[in-house]
């Protein structure tokens, strides 16, 4: 069954196969992947070996309209690791990240870090715009309006999975923190 389930991922030269590198390592450790485990939720596709291009080539094949609609990840993914993830900062950075798209952005992050920081996240080609006085000005207000007390904008822009950074060098220290342990 694996070799037939993904025709579009085989004709890209992939074997059907997850894939086993630095990537699926660094997602086996985002709080959203442990909390499915644990609960043992199941991800069919992804069992049958399809990767998020495969599942887009599919859906635009079969002219799915959500086919190019960014992912968005669990807004718990977007608190840094070792702070606790409450119902009020999710809040905060789900009102942040209306607040970017109100701007016209797709592609956006609002990141909670210690001490009610936000590390905005957008695309490149939109740091010039966002720190443009008059706009620069209304993020601040409005982001403080929402409870955060520092706004930073993050100059290497929008990366997905940016908070796994830290995961090389800090996650023996972490862990601990996360309930977790060393990896081996």
């Amino acid at each position: 069954m694996r070799a037939s389930a993904s025709p579009h991922g085989r004709a890209r030269g992939r074997s059907g196969r997850r894939r086993r590198g630095s990537r699926a390592a660094r997602a086996s450790e985002r709080p959203g992947t442990q909390a499915a485990g644990e609960h043992e939720v199941r991800s069919p596709l992804a069992e049958c070996g399809f990767t998020k291009d495969d599942v887009r080539a599919l859906a635009a094949e079969w002219e799915l309209p959500v086919w190019e609609k960014p992912a968005s990840p669990c807004l718990s993914s977007r608190v840094a690791y070792g702070e606790e993830v409450t119902p009020e900062r999710l809040m905060m950075i789900d009102r942040a990240e209306q607040l970017l798209r109100s701007l016209d952005l797709q592609e956006v992050r609002a990141r909670y870090h210690r001490g009610d920081l936000v590390r905005l996240e957008v695309p490149s080609e939109a740091i010039q715009r966002l720190a443009a006085p008059e706009i620069r000005e209304r993020l601040t207000v409005e982001l403080k309006r929402i409870g955060f007390k520092y706004v930073t904008l993050d100059l290497e822009g929008f990366r997905s999975g940016s908070q796994n950074a830290v995961l090389g060098s800090e996650t023996a220290r972490l862990l601990p923190i996360l309930g977790g342990s060393a990896p081996s």
